[in-house]
């Protein structure tokens, strides 16, 4: 029953096959175009090449002869401590996140990996459409870590970490940074370069004895314990979801650049200068 009412308020949105594969988690909705594309895709027990076709309740979606049935929804949070590591199966490694939740969330995708000496807010979820837009350079999702320094940051780190460098052939940048201690700082992001700060850190001779991700978007860890998830609440998935749909909005429309400059100058947090390229890469290994 729960099958079909999905399907039904599928339906109703006018939702076209490759976000209805998407969000069974077949796939993103580009990789969901590309099985379109290749002739993975059965509709009926015919090939859809239809990539405007929205499937209705009494329709069969098939993959590769695999019946598509959607899924309940599922978004966990986790406290990732440090010494896991964010994979299913390795015949190395003992420890995985997913060792810390019941085996019903075993097929449960992370959004943003986090290495193994880092720690903090993980994100979980078995919808494919919404990793993708968590992940996706051109929805820019904020994400907050606190970092502490083997030794005091100099004078002018922060500039630094605004200014950024180049990894991977790519400009990588912090959006915004706040000098806690002289050991400690707040770093913001909206790029998902490959262990972006433990990287720009190095590059001017530090490096992170603690990383941890506070924050993803509008979701905080708040006092969720190291090592605990819990499911994430119908506000909180009402907000990250809206958020992911569009670029930051007020009830006016956009947010300006200037504007969110501003607010973050007021809490103390140094803006890094306008950038008009497209945020790189979208893996999120810190």
């Amino acid at each position: 029953m729960r099958s079909s009412l999905t399907l039904q308020r599928f339906n109703e949105h006018e939702v076209r096959l490759n976000r209805f594969l998407a969000a069974a988690g077949v796939a993103s909705r580009r990789g969901a175009d590309e099985l379109i594309a290749a002739g993975r895709v059965t509709v009926n027990g015919k090939p859809c090449a239809d990539f405007h076709f929205q499937p209705r309740t009494t329709d069969h979606v098939k993959v590769d002869g695999k019946l598509i049935h959607q899924r309940a929804p599922v978004h966990i949070l986790l406290n990732k401590p440090r010494g896991f590591v964010c994979t299913r199966r390795d015949p190395h490694i003992t420890d995985t996140i997913y060792d810390l939740l019941p085996p019903k969330f075993s097929s449960l995708a992370y959004v943003g990996r986090l290495d193994a000496q880092s720690e903090g807010l993980l994100l979980l979820t078995n919808s494919g459409e919404l990793t993708q837009r968590l992940t996706h350079p051109r929805f820019k999702i904020e994400k907050e870590y606190e970092v502490v320094l083997d030794r005091a940051a100099t004078s002018d780190l922060t500039q630094r970490l605004l200014r950024g460098v180049v990894l991977d052939g790519k400009r990588a940048r912090a959006k915004r940074v706040q000098q806690i201690s002289p050991t400690q700082l707040r770093i913001v992001l909206e790029q998902g370069i490959n262990r972006q700060i433990r990287r720009m850190l190095e590059r001017y001779g530090f490096h992170a004895k603690t990383l941890s991700r506070i924050r993803m978007g509008n979701l905080r860890l708040a006092d969720l314990p190291r090592g605990h998830w819990r499911l994430l609440t119908k506000r909180e998935i009402h907000v990250i979801t809206s958020e992911s749909a569009s670029p930051v909005r007020t009830s006016a429309g956009l947010v300006p650049w200037r504007a969110r400059t501003q607010r973050s100058r007021r809490e103390g947090l140094k803006v890094a200068p306008r950038d008009s390229s497209t945020s790189p890469g979208i893996k999120h290994n810190q």
